[in-house]
């Protein structure tokens, strides 16, 4: 899976959260690339997305590349056997 959002100079932005929110109205998971010229690290980026988004999930950082989860709310509900 390659990343759909780059985050660069900008940081952590309102078009970057609008990228990935959109990225993740279309797939439950996704990977975002942090630039070498981001000012902000990529745990602090992930951190800022998570918050920004409240129902997505930091699954896991590689290098400067964040996993990204959520949901997707029309999937049926999977019920586990007791």
């Amino acid at each position: 899976m390659r990343p759909v959002v780059q985050i660069g100079k900008a940081g952590v932005s309102e078009a970057t959260i609008t990228a990935v929110a959109e990225a993740l109205s279309t797939r439950e998971l996704i990977k975002v690339k942090v630039l070498d010229i981001c000012p902000t690290s990529t745990g602090a980026a992930g951190d800022a997305l998570t918050h920004a988004l409240g129902d997505t999930h930091l699954v896991q950082t590689i290098g400067r590349t964040i996993v990204l989860y959520r949901p997707d709310p029309d999937a049926p509900e999977i019920l586990l056997p007791a």
